[in-house]
C-alpha cells in the first residue's frame, strides 16, 4: 500500500470511529462500482448517509472541506441511487424513512498531536 492510500485509509478509520462514536451504524465501507466509490454508507436512525471522506496532512494543501468540487456531490447523489437499488431495497423492500443524506468528514494530521476530525451533516 502506497503512502497515500495509507493516508486515506487512516482518515477513513477515524471517520468511521467518529461516525459509531455519534451513534451511527456504518453499513459498508469502500463501496465501488464502474461509476465510482463511496467511501462510508452509515445509517443515522432512519436516514441513510453517504460519507465522502477526505484526509490531508496539516500545511500540504487546502482545507479538505474545499477539496470536493459540485461535481463529486453530484456523483455520491447517483452512486447512492445505485447503491440503493442494489443494497437497500432488496433487503428492506422500501427506501430509508428519512431519505439519503450526503455527509462531508474533514480530518487533517498535524506534525504533531491528535488528528483533527471534522463531521458537516447534509453538504450534497
Amino acid at each position: 500500500m502506497n503512502a497515500q492510500r495509507a493516508l486515506g485509509r487512516y482518515g477513513e478509520d477515524l471517520a468511521a470511529r467518529r461516525l459509531r462514536d455519534g451513534g451511527m451504524a456504518v453499513l459498508e465501507r469502500n463501496w465501488r462500482c464502474r461509476e465510482g466509490e463511496i467511501d462510508i454508507i452509515a445509517r443515522d436512525r432512519h436516514a441513510l448517509v453517504i460519507c465522502e471522506v477526505k484526509t490531508r496532512r496539516a500545511g500540504l494543501y487546502a482545507q479538505p472541506m474545499a477539496s470536493v468540487p459540485p461535481s463529486k456531490y453530484a456523483r455520491l447523489r447517483r452512486l447512492a441511487s445505485r447503491w440503493l437499488t442494489e443494497r437497500w431495497l432488496p433487503r428492506y423492500g422500501s427506501p430509508p424513512m428519512e431519505g439519503v443524506r450526503i455527509d462531508l468528514i474533514g480530518v487533517v494530521l498535524p506534525d504533531r498531536g491528535a488528528p483533527l476530525v471534522e463531521h458537516v451533516r447534509g453538504v450534497g
